[in-house]
């Protein structure tokens, strides 16, 4: 967010900005003049929405857009299923925009404080191995190009670049419409337990291949996985939603409030977190419940913190996960934030980080005010040894050369980037690192 003063820093405190200028269009048109105008003045444009990257892929030296008034729901296409929303549309409230007409996102993050166009760019995704990130949903999109024109990319109009534009790292333009795939509306039945590490490794392939939608989390310094399972349910199956007080206790109290209070201890004496990961262990995942999907799909993060994360072809996944809880226990870290682990099914856009292959993610934490850097450094080597690609909103530190090698159609993005923005009106410094200059 922009704050009094005109710097700009994103939700995790990882990145901060003082740009040149601060515009909010509230309509196509005005984000076209604002283009327009930085590329008379030689300035550098890019786009923000919650600010919820951790990498600096939304810093804006020179011109910032912040698109929190474009949002909305443009259009419907009821017989398709398909819908159409601006591109600052948050995606907590996408799903009463559809409610209306009986549709829903197929699939969801476990954070839904992103607008869409953030969280299609970025690579966002949820999990379950028969569903792709939320870019796959994307059927067509609408850009402002360097030269403050219109580029419409659907079935009719140059469709061969959608697997680029859907998920474009804010590089080729200004996002300012996006439309969705949906499916009608639907419930979700989930279980929460906790269960045995090993236990659960040992079956992993058939727990992800078996249940719609299937995660867990692990807490350092215990042998326990939390694991959340979803099944879904027809829009008119009978649900049986957590009481407020249920779900205030358990998301608030628990899950963020004690949580919080056990990172700022943690921090103070480190010595405490492995007994503070046991006790969580033991309050947190264990309930049953039914709801409309987004209700289940995404969760309360009050506790600020800093992330990493990585995709992983699916056989590997259970190597890497015992790599990293190997590491943790051999460097005698004291980490207080559990480790999050999911799937998503292989897709066809170009730097996706299930691109051609099925992909498992696993996602380390630090408390904000912790240091992440030795944590994450090394479980970044880990998953580079087991062919990983990073989520572009999350830290990382590899550039354009060592990705190349790692996505199919890498020269491809950076030839479409090129050809759509040869002056680099997008350019920022993180986009400079990962796709070269």
């Amino acid at each position: 967010m922009t704050r009094p003063g005109g710097t700009w820093q994103n939700w995790a405190r990882t990145e901060r900005v003082r740009p040149q200028l601060v515009e909010y269009p509230t309509t196509v048109e005005a984000v076209r003049r604002s283009v327009r105008s930085a590329a008379a003045r030689g300035r550098a444009v890019k786009a923000v929405g919650a600010g919820h990257s951790f990498t600096g892929i939304a810093v804006a030296p020179g011109t910032l857009l912040e698109l929190t008034e474009l949002s909305g729901l443009v259009s419907v296409d009821r017989d398709r299923g398909r819908a159409r929303l601006l591109a600052g549309t948050r995606l907590h409230r996408i799903p009463a925009l559809l409610a209306p007409y009986g549709l829903a996102m197929a699939n969801l993050g476990d954070i839904d404080r992103q607008s869409i166009a953030g969280a299609v760019s970025t690579g966002t995704h949820g999990t379950g191995l028969g569903f792709g990130g939320l870019a796959t949903q994307v059927v067509a999109a609408t850009l402002v190009t360097a030269d403050g024109e219109l580029l419409t990319v659907d079935e009719d109009h140059e469709p061969e670049l959608l697997p680029a534009v859907a998920l474009g790292l804010g590089a080729l333009g200004i996002l300012v419409d996006v439309t969705l795939q949906c499916v009608p509306a639907f419930g979700l039945h989930a279980e929460e337990r906790p269960e045995d590490l090993d236990a659960v490794l040992g079956a992993l392939d058939a727990r992800m291949r078996d249940a719609d939608h299937f995660e867990f989390y692990w807490f350092p310094h215990t042998d326990v996985a939390l694991t959340k399972t979803n099944t879904r349910l027809a829009a008119d199956a009978p649900t049986a939603p957590l009481s407020i007080v249920s779900r205030v206790i358990d998301d608030v109290v628990v899950g963020n409030g004690v949580h919080q209070l056990a990172c700022s201890v943690g921090r103070t004496v480190p010595a405490l977190v492995p007994g503070i990961n046991r006790l969580s262990a033991r309050v947190w995942g264990d309930r049953e419940f039914s709801d409309a999907s987004h209700r289940v799909f995404a969760t309360s993060r009050g506790v600020r913190f800093r992330e990493m994360e990585y995709a992983v072809p699916i056989e590997h996944l259970g190597s890497a996960v015992r790599a990293v809880r190997a590491l943790v226990d051999a460097r005698g870290w004291r980490v207080e934030f559990p480790i999050e682990v999911r799937v998503a099914a292989g897709d066809d856009r170009w730097l996706s980080t299930a691109h051609g292959r099925d992909s498992g993610y696993i996602a380390v934490h630090r408390y904000w005010r912790a240091d992440h850097r030795a944590y994450f450094e090394a479980v970044e080597q880990i998953m580079l040894d087991h062919d990983g690609r990073p989520h572009w909103g999350k830290l990382h530190t590899l550039d354009a050369a060592t990705l190349r090698s790692r996505y199919p159609r890498f020269d491809d993005f950076v030839a479409l980037r090129e050809r759509l923005d040869p002056g680099r009106m997008f350019r920022n410094p993180y986009l400079d690192r990962i796709l070269g200059a």
